[in-house]
Formats: structure tokens, C-alpha cells, sequence
């Protein structure tokens, strides 16, 4: 088989930790693409990878419906890697012998390498290694070597040289394990001589070109409309389609009463004056306010607010003629907690422009950025020269302070929370932190808990402040602030925010934890 060798293909069996393979290969400047475990041996082939890499998952192979693969794959003639789960399938697959831990191995571990590899070249004989599995390989496939154990004597890696397939019993994806990258590195260039040459100014000009084409095929005379939020993701691929075919682009801000403080005011100039598109602004506060009256489960929230969006641009395409594509910032993080298009991973919670489109709508849509993480979409909005007030914004959420609110949406905890995140924005910026932290944010709590303000007994609002340094979003972890940062945040709010008599600090991770509260 014919391999094209500058593409690789990751298959995903259930991991949440795919989405971070696939961060790591193009940061060595790959290009590649997920495919889920139920791919047909055609498509894959079709594909034409340089190499393949088997994900991790959270499943036993000997799980009743685990997610397998036909190993006919492994007569495709290109170097594999197997991680965690994909070690395991690789040894279930070619006659190994996998059995459950007696203790499952979780962290840190030290590996031992006893035999020299190509895959550990440059890497340290007892660097830490990051393990989060229940079963282990007692015995690897016929013609198979093992490479390197834990110290408890488990097996962390075997390899079959002459069919350059090459199994990892740790995750080398994260940076945990410290030699992680190199090992990736090792396996892409040394063993399956990948070629670097992918480039995000390369991606730019096809994805200009391709929108072009898509939008204008059957019809010239096709518009697309824009959902516009403010935020990095949808001003990053308004811009770029505005690239691909200029006025035909209409971009609808809606003022849907959820945003922070003059927000909508703030940004609807700064798209006319900075970025000259061609924008509408919608205001529709009471409407979505009106819609969210009573609500409290945060998933129903985010799909009244998906749905009032669709419908809002549904009218506002009635007044463009031919209107045919709806344009949204989804990035690859929003489709992998949202839905599992690419394969088995569990679904977290629904993204408003992913879980809360209705199944029937008017429009095609055109997600340029659907399999970017925030940091490429960063840089390419740097490419596009968009000034830094808007690429190196924090994260927001689409559903915006709705889901920063917990339970029900009101006016009067609205004006609460935007008073508070304006506090919490002005000292973390004070503090030169904005743009080192991933997001900072406060979440307001229906409690109400007993304090003292002006000798009299108050029973007031509860505010927590939420503070991530993260590289994409797909995990994270709470930022470590200065307690003078945060007694100053703290006095401040409840000094500040009439109706709020006490702040906590949120110091939980992600995974167990999502970022947003909601």
C-alpha cells in the first residue's frame, strides 16, 4: 500500500485523552485525523495514513460490546502505536494474553526500560510515566519484545521491530509523563518518518478556499449568516469566511441579555470599527430571560438558549436573501464533551451550537474551526491579524452567564453576577494574571448563608470564584492564587455587590471537575 507521509491516523476507542494525541501530533507539525474504532478498513485505507495510533479507552477488551477493531488493520503496512487500552487490543488481537490488575494502576509510576528502542531514545531509564489502567499484559503476541516495566514488574511497553508496531502501556499524550513528547516524536519521525508540513497558514488558505467553493457551488448568489458571540471561536471563523466570500457574510450579535457587563455594546463596535464586518446587532434579553423563567437543570438551559439562537437567526435570514449557511466557532473540544462524533468517548454536556440544535433547521452549516483546538485558533486568528483584544481573550461560554448562574436565571442575579465579574476581571488584570490564567470567572450559588454587616445579621448570596491555567481546555487544573489576590477579590465583591455577604474559592480539578459550574 501506497502511504502518503505527511498524514497519520488516530482510531479512538473511548478515550477522553484522544483529543490531546491528536494536540501533540500537530504540534510536531502533522497533520492528522480521529477516526472511531467502527471505521470500515476502507475508509482507513482510504486515508491513506503514514502511520496509525491506537487511543486509549475506558473499556476492558474482554468487556461484553468493549470496542474492538478487525486485525486486518495490522496487514496495512505502516508503523502503529498502541496506547494504554491500544496496547492491550494490539496484544488481545495478535494472541496475547491480557488479564485484570490485582491493583489498578492510577499516576505516577517510574518506568524501567530494559531493552533499547527506538521509542525511548533520548529519554531518561527511570522517568516518571503517567499509568490509568485495570488491566495489564501478562504475556505480549508471538515475535513481540518487551521494552520497559514498572517498578512494580508490570509491563509498560513491547514492540515487534520488523512490523514497526509498537505498544505504550502509559500515556504519553499528557504531560505527566515527562518524556511524553519525545517518545511521540520518536515514534512519528524516527520509526514512521512522517513528514512535518503541517502549517496553520496552510490551513487558512484551504479552508478559505474550500468555504469558497462549498457556499458558492449551485448558486452564486448564496449568503451565509454568522453567529457572532464576542468571544475568540466565532469572531476567529466569521473573519475567515468574511475571507473566503466577503459581503456575502451577514453576522448577527444577539444581545441576549446574558453577557457581562456593556458587553454587547463594547463588542458590536469593535467588530464595525476594528474588524469591519458586516454585522447586525439583535436585541432579544426579554425573549431569552422570558424562555429561561424557572428553569434550573443546566442542560435544558443550554438547549432553550441553543434553540432561541437558531430561531432568532432564522427570522433574521428571512431578511437576507438567500441565506443558506449558518456559520459557528464550534471547536473540537465542544464536539468531544458534546457528542461522540469521532468515537466511543462518554458525553459530558451539550455546547449550544452543538447540543442545542434543533433536528430540522433552514441551514447548512459551515464550522470552519470544528477540528481546532483554542490555542490553534489563537494563532490563526493572529494570522488573520485580529487585534489581541479579542485572540487573547479568556474563554466564554456560549450560553454565556446562564450557566454561571446555578438554577434559575433572574434579573436581579444577573446584575449580581456581572457586577462580580467585573471585580474579578479588574484584579486578576491588575495582577498581570489575564493571560496566564486559562479562565477566571465567578459562579453565583442559590444559597444563602448567615454573615455580619454593620453589626446587624445579613443573609446573603453566596459567590464562588473560579480561577484554570489549562493548555486547551480538555483538562485543567485550579490556578494557585496569591491569597492577597483573592481576600482583595473577595472584599471587593462583597463590599461591592450589594446582596453577597461571602466568597469561596473553587480548587478542583478537570477531570473530576468541568471548568464551568454548569
Amino acid at each position: 500500500m501506497k502511504v502518503n507521509s505527511s498524514k497519520v491516523l488516530i482510531i479512538d476507542f473511548g478515550s477522553q485523552y484522544t483529543q490531546l494525541i491528536a494536540r501533540k501530533v500537530r504540534e510536531s507539525g502533522i497533520y492528522c485525523e480521529i477516526y472511531p474504532f467502527s471505521s470500515r478498513i476502507e475508509k482507513i485505507k482510504d486515508f491513506n495514513p503514514a502511520a496509525i495510533i491506537l487511543s486509549g479507552g475506558p473499556s476492558s477488551v474482554y468487556d461484553k460490546g468493549a470496542p474492538l477493531i478487525s486485525n486486518e488493520i495490522f496487514k496495512i503496512d505502516v508503523p502503529f502505536l498502541g496506547i494504554c487500552y491500544g496496547m492491550q487490543l494490539i496484544a488481545y488481537l495478535l494472541s496475547g494474553e491480557v488479564k485484570p490488575a490485582k491493583n489498578r494502576e492510577y499516576g505516577y509510576s517510574k518506568l524501567e526500560i530494559t531493552k533499547k528502542s527506538k521509542l525511548f531514545a533520548g529519554c531518561g531509564d527511570d522517568d516518571p510515566v503517567w499509568m490509568s489502567h485495570g488491566d495489564i499484559i501478562v504475556s505480549p503476541p508471538n515475535d513481540f519484545i518487551i521494552t520497559s516495566k514498572t517498578g512494580n514488574g508490570n509491563i509498560a511497553s513491547f514492540e515487534n521491530k520488523e512490523k514497526k508496531i509498537y505498544g505504550l502501556q502509559f500515556h504519553p499524550e499528557v504531560a505527566h509523563t515527562i518524556c511524553g513528547h519525545k517518545i511521540l516524536n520518536n515514534f512519528l519521525f524516527d520509526i514512521a518518518e512522517v513528514k512535518k508540513d503541517w502549517k496553520l497558514s496552510d490551513f487558512i488558505e484551504d479552508k478559505i478556499k474550500e468555504i469558497k467553493t462549498e457556499i458558492s457551488s449551485g448558486n452564486n448568489g448564496n449568503n451565509a449568516i454568522c453567529a457572532l458571540s464576542g468571544g475568540v471561536d466565532s469572531t476567529v471563523a466569521a473573519v475567515l469566511v468574511s475571507r473566503a466570500i466577503g459581503d456575502k457574510l451577514v453576522c448577527i450579535f444577539v444581545d441576549n441579555g446574558l453577557l457581562r457587563e456593556n458587553e454587547a455594546r463594547d463588542v458590536f463596535k469593535f467588530y464595525k470599527e476594528n474588524l469591519s464586518l458586516n454585522v447586525k446587532l439583535v436585541k432579544a434579553e426579554k425573549i431569552f430571560l422570558s424562555a429561561l423563567k424557572g428553569v434550573s437543570d443546566p442542560e435544558k438551559k443550554r438547549k432553550i438558549i441553543g434553540k432561541l439562537f437558531i430561531n432568532i437567526f432564522e427570522k433574521e435570514a428571512d431578511k437576507i436573501k438567500n441565506a443558506k449557511f449558518l456559520v459557528q466557532g464550534t471547536l473540537y473540544p465542544d464536539v468531544i464533551e458534546s457528542v461522540p462524533v469521532y468515537g466511543s468517548s462518554s458525553i459530558i454536556k451539550s455546547h449550544h451550537n452543538v447540543g442545542g440544535l434543533p433536528k430540522k433547521f433552514n441551514f447548512k452549516l459551515i464550522e470552519p474551526l470544528r477540528e481546532l483546538f483554542k490555542d490553534e485558533v489563537r494563532l490563526i486568528g493572529k494570522k488573520l491579524n485580529i487585534p489581541d483584544a479579542i485572540t487573547e481573550r479568556q474563554p466564554f461560554p456560549g450560553p454565556g452567564l446562564a450557566i454561571r448562574v446555578i438554577g434559575e436565571v433572574t434579573g436581579n442575579s444577573l446584575k449580581m453576577l456581572r457586577k462580580a465579574d467585573t471585580i474579578v476581571a479588574e484584579e486578576i488584570k491588575k495582577n498581570n494574571l489575564y493571560n496566564k490564567i486559562w479562565q477566571s470567572f465567578p459562579v453565583i450559588i442559590p444559597v444563602k448563608t448567615v454573615g455580619v454587616m454593620g453589626d446587624k445579621r445579613s443573609y446573603e448570596s453566596l459567590i464562588a470564584i473560579r480561577a484554570v491555567t489549562s493548555l486547551d481546555g480538555m483538562t485543567a487544573d485550579f490556578a494557585q492564587l496569591d491569597y492577597e489576590i483573592l481576600r482583595q477579590i473577595s472584599s471587593r465583591i462583597i463590599s461591592e455587590v450589594k446582596g453577597v455577604n461571602r466568597v469561596v474559592y473553587d480548587i478542583s480539578s478537570k477531570p473530576p471537575s468541568t471548568i464551568e459550574w454548569e
